[in-house]
């Protein structure tokens, strides 16, 4: 694919990097390494990314691959993300509350020993969280996150949706960025509340990454231009899509140059200038 040529400074909130012993792996969508996720970045203009292993089988924790993401982020412009998981249900029904009355962490989950830990790591910038895939920490755990004041990354949907985070992780004092609007897979409704959660939580911010509606996207910008950040969603997608998604919209060009950019450095200290490669 060609290169993009544009004039914008870009960073990216929003990739996954899936490391094996420095092999490619595909543990879902497209084949993913760290040479061809740092090529299709540069590809699409694209100077720092924020990354983070995608899921783990179950009973398996993160902490291997966080390490590993962080040791292959080493001298590329990769910005690691440790990734985080837990015993609780993300879900609301009455189900999901009784399970989580009775929910102690496993050996597996992180605990605030850990959150800690990572928080310490020059390495490592920030928290990534996926409650459908992973499960939610403990509250204890989020105490933890909440003291290092690192951001978090939050994939909602569906299974977790944007009123859902509300209740749980936005009761924190901690950024947080909300992927896909909130609103993955392409559900506008989460999308319409995530930025209707905008107006009361001022440490919430939204990623572009998967929207793919370009009403969604100019209203988020117009409405809340200190609040929308450029995600790729790579390697699922190249990231010259979402690149193009972004520079395509009728929005003035200072609101372009906030999501690509400025607002990512504001929330994510490790995306500012001065240290792209």
């Amino acid at each position: 694919m060609l290169e993009l040529e544009h004039g914008f400074r870009v960073v990216d909130v929003h990739a996954r990097l899936d490391p094996e012993d420095g092999a490619v792996v595909a543990s879902r969508g497209r084949d993913s390494s760290p040479e061809r996720l740092q090529r299709e970045m540069h590809q699409a203009g694209v100077v720092q990314s924020a990354v983070a292993p995608g899921p783990r089988p179950a009973g398996e924790g993160y902490l291997r691959a966080n390490n590993a993401v962080a040791r292959l982020s080493v001298d590329r412009p990769f910005r690691a993300m440790a990734r985080l998981n837990g015993p609780r249900d993300p879900g609301d029904s009455a189900v999901s509350r009784l399970r989580n009355l009775a929910a102690a962490p496993a050996d597996h989950h992180t605990d605030p020993g850990d959150v800690e830990q990572y928080a310490y790591d020059s390495r490592l910038h920030g928290f990534v969280l996926d409650p459908v895939s992973d499960g939610l920490p403990t509250e204890e755990t989020l105490d933890q996150i909440a003291v290092a004041g690192e951001p978090v990354i939050v994939h909602a949907g569906r299974g977790y949706p944007p009123d859902a985070v509300a209740e749980t992780v936005l009761s924190y004092d901690f950024p947080v960025i909300l992927s896909s609007f909130g609103g993955y897979p392409l559900d506008r409704g989460l999308m319409d509340d995530a930025l209707e959660l905008l107006d009361s939580h001022d440490d919430l911010y939204l990623d572009t990454a998967f929207v793919r509606f370009r009403d969604v996207l100019e209203r988020g910008l117009l409405e809340h231009p200190d609040r929308v950040l450029f995600g790729s969603g790579a390697p699922d997608t190249h990231p010259d899509v979402g690149v193009m998604e972004v520079l395509t919209l009728d929005v003035p060009e200072d609101l372009l140059d906030r999501a690509l950019s400025k607002n990512a450095a504001r929330v994510i200290d490790a995306l500012a200038p001065g240290a792209d490669v």
